[in-house]
């Protein structure tokens, strides 16, 4: 495997563990209440005051499957004035149109705020199992790979980063054990499109520490060696649900095989709404205030400052 090179590269970056807080995206979805934009922006600046590197501000998808984000393009507008300089704001895009919108956004914040590049990255989602995929997507693994392609090219052409999220890396709610080896299949299909960064989604928060380690060591052998991107970001990010209070453990070993890169969500904000069942909504993501305090006691490093942490988790507690 190639986890000896993969350590020896992450020995050469700084100890500093980069953080994508993904409240005001992932932590809101699954929320049956509609938040008020104006709320979402102040979200948004408030986490942004915390000192992660990336806020998920929001997705591109249809109002009819998702409709707590249908004021995407209206919350970009905005929070525009407000971006910090060096900070990425990300969307997910299902799809290409997704991705146009994504296109226009940028293209009306250059006219009209003079932002050269609002949105910095996109995502695209898939699955490593075929149930979730057809539950999320609505379309098979292969299917959805192949509606990635031209996105990541074209996403490319304007100058946007690009992560590809793989969901259930564990375990899925509709096909049971995910083996680690499906999880590399799609991250290699992944890879080979042009995927800038990788983010494996412990979806329903099944991971235990022995669990996230076999599917980090997969992952790891799988980019084979390589622990950054051409923009010098991780290639290899961590998206822990914390549904059974292993999501800090699960960083602490993941942090231990070189991984420096994790999503989080103030307040511990979220769950996807179709890993819910009847009777229980998902349980949320590893709050950010968890996630750092988990960080530091690996000996590793953040930006983050505490204190605007703690009011950005409080503002997001009180949304719901």
């Amino acid at each position: 495997m190639n986890t000896t090179i993969y350590a020896r590269n992450i020995e050469l970056m700084l100890n500093n563990v980069r953080i994508t807080d993904v409240a005001p995206r992932d932590g809101l979805q699954a929320e049956t209440v509609i938040v008020d934009t104006h709320a979402k922006a102040q979200l948004v600046k408030l986490v942004q005051a915390t000192g992660v590197a990336e806020v998920e501000v929001s997705s591109f998808v249809s109002p009819k499957w998702i409709p707590q984000l249908g004021d995407a393009t209206d919350l970009f507008d905005q929070i525009a004035k407000s971006k910090p300089e060096g900070l990425i704001y990300s969307a997910l895009v299902p799809n290409e149109k997704g991705l146009d919108t994504a296109i226009e956004v940028n293209q009306s914040a250059r006219r009209n705020h003079g932002i050269e590049r609002l949105i910095d990255k996109v995502s695209v989602f898939t699955a490593a199992s075929e149930g979730f995929a057809q539950k999320n997507t609505n379309a098979s693994i292969e299917e959805t790979l192949v509606r990635f392609e031209p996105v990541v090219a074209r996403a490319h052409e304007h100058g946007m980063m690009v992560r590809g999220y793989i969901s259930c890396i564990i375990q899925c709610p509709f096909d049971g054990y995910i083996n680690p080896e499906s999880v590399g299949d799609v991250m290699t299909r992944l890879i080979s499109m042009g995927v800038d960064e990788i983010d494996l989604g412990d979806t329903i928060g099944a991971a235990s520490p022995e669990t996230i380690e076999m599917v980090v060591m997969e992952a790891i052998d799988r980019l084979d060696g390589e622990s950054t991107n051409s923009f010098g970001d991780p290639t290899l990010t961590l998206h822990l649900h914390d549904t059974f209070g292993h999501a800090a453990d699960c960083a602490k070993i993941a942090m231990e095989l070189g991984v420096r890169s994790f999503d989080s969500s103030a307040g511990g904000l979220g769950g996807c709404p179709y890993a819910s069942t009847p009777d229980s909504r998902a349980p949320g993501n590893i709050s950010t205030l968890a996630l750092v305090h988990a960080i530091h006691d690996s000996g590793l490093s953040t930006n983050i400052d505490q204190d605007a942490l703690v009011n950005a988790s409080k503002f997001a507690s009180e949304l719901i």
